[in-house]
């Protein structure tokens, strides 16, 4: 394929590089954030405005304080929570009447609503000259505490916030990477990695990629009074690696559970994981005849190096029972797998175990087993992965994996039945042809165009 067929490499690195890179960003502007706050005195937990001509435009953000002309004398205050605030905390702040908030916690079910602040959440509180008439916190993204004062009396309600889901779909193609084209896409962070989970186990995001590759995705896009909130789950996708389509549907059982399946039902969920844990790159891979760099001699290579920093967790690459857990000779610290059915995988040059990892203990796919080191023959930190079937060794990298449990027969029908449209949107209808137009008369002109 030449230039075209370059590999476009984004594996465990690439995500958490792209991670990094969001986190540093909102590390950034929460600093900025905080100096600005460190400038004013340290009571504006929250801002208070009382009635009056408020002088904050009509689009002021939501870190500043909202004027209600609800009645004379009664002023709201809207409360961006900080790390360790509590509502005694900004209720002496606010110099708002402590009994008020002994008799708000006090109603049925109220303070378990209240007692635990999420630092970065808005309360808005409303009072006259320091007595409690409302406060509302969203505890939820559908659900909002409202608190109402009646006489000496509190009445808490929890009111739905609606949420509107709106469909969406969207193509992309790979040049440099997937999260690029998903950004050029319109794809949120969230939804590229949903996207990259899904076919992580068809598709080697690591080795596989290249240049060319595309992919169309329909997912939900959450709404709320109108405005944008963020990416939900994704309906169907489709991805083309290398000309081979590979395409996923997301499927909720009767009894709530959902996940994500081929059209003919069978899970995009493998029994095993491709790599277990978040690599940096293959240092390593397969090999009958690999040049051994501290025996200097040539020696089969029976699994996949995969170079990570000291300490980043190991993963139990499938269901199964710890059967060997111990220094093993050049293996190092070394933790075994028994699966069933003869399949056994190996972790070396631990640099140490997870606790619940004890021999005969039984593990879940996913379940941090132990953590990258370079004991043993390393020249540095990696973890040596291998994957046996009955004692063979097989590429870890290529062996067919054996798949997780399908949609169950008794469901195949109402999974055809919700699949059916979703599986449909990935390919919008082709344009209908156009008309034949009527033959011209003798002699007339031709139309103009």
């Amino acid at each position: 394929m030449g230039a075209k067929a370059t590999r476009a490499t984004v594996g465990g690195m690439r995500l958490r590089t792209r991670l990094m890179q969001v986190l540093g960003c909102v590390a950034i502007a929460s600093a900025a954030l905080q100096a600005d706050r460190l400038q004013q005195p340290q009571r504006p937990t929250a801002i208070a405005a009382h009635v009056g001509t408020s002088t904050a435009p009509a689009n002021a953000p939501a870190t500043r304080a909202a004027l209600d002309l609800l009645a004379p004398g009664l002023s709201t205050v809207v409360v961006i929570v900080r790390r360790n605030d509590t509502l005694d905390r900004i209720f002496r702040q606010l110099e708002l009447n402590l009994t008020d908030l002994a008799n708000l916690r006090a109603v049925a079910g109220t303070r378990a609503l209240l007692d635990r602040l999420m630092p970065g959440e808005t309360l808005r509180l409303q009072h006259r000259d320091g007595e409690l008439v409302g406060l509302q916190r969203n505890i939820s993204l559908t659900e909002q505490l409202n608190v109402t004062r009646s006489g000496e009396d509190f009445h808490a309600d929890v009111v739905a916030r609606p949420l509107e889901l709106r469909a969406q779909l969207e193509h992309g193609v790979i040049d440099s990477s997937l999260f690029d084209a998903g950004s050029s896409a319109g794809l949120q962070d969230q939804t590229v990695m949903q996207l990259a989970k899904i076919f992580g186990w068809d598709i080697d995001f690591a080795l596989d990629l290249r240049s060319g590759d595309e992919f169309t995705v329909s997912y939900q896009r959450i709404f709320q009074d109108g405005k944008y909130l963020q990416d939900g789950d994704i309906l169907a996708a489709s991805f083309v690696n290398n000309g081979r389509e590979v395409r996923a549907v997301r499927y909720v059982a009767p009894d709530g559970s959902a996940g994500y399946y081929s059209p003919d039902g069978h899970s995009m969920q493998k029994a095993f994981l491709r790599a277990p844990l978040e690599f940096r790159r293959v240092s390593s891979r397969f090999s009958t005849a690999r040049f051994h760099p501290i025996l200097n001699r040539i020696r089969a290579h029976q699994g996949v190096d995969y170079a990570a920093s000291t300490g980043t967790p190991v993963y139990a690459s499938g269901d199964g029972r710890v059967k060997f857990r111990g220094v093993r000779g050049g293996y190092g610290n070394l933790l075994e797998i028994d699966h069933g059915a003869g399949i056994v995988t190996v972790y070396g040059h631990l640099s140490r175990f997870a606790a619940a990892a004890r021999p005969g203990a039984r593990v879940r796919q996913g379940q941090t087993v132990a953590y990258v080191g370079m004991t043993g023959l390393a020249t540095g930190p990696h973890l040596h992965y291998e994957y046996r079937l009955n004692g063979r060794y097989l590429d870890p990298q290529r062996v067919k994996l054996p798949d997780a449990t399908p949609v169950a027969s008794a469901l195949l029908a109402d999974f055809r039945l919700q699949s059916a449209a979703r599986l449909a949107a990935l390919s919008p209808p082709a344009a209908p042809p156009l008309a034949a137009r009527p033959a011209a008369p003798p002699g007339a002109l031709p139309a103009a165009r």
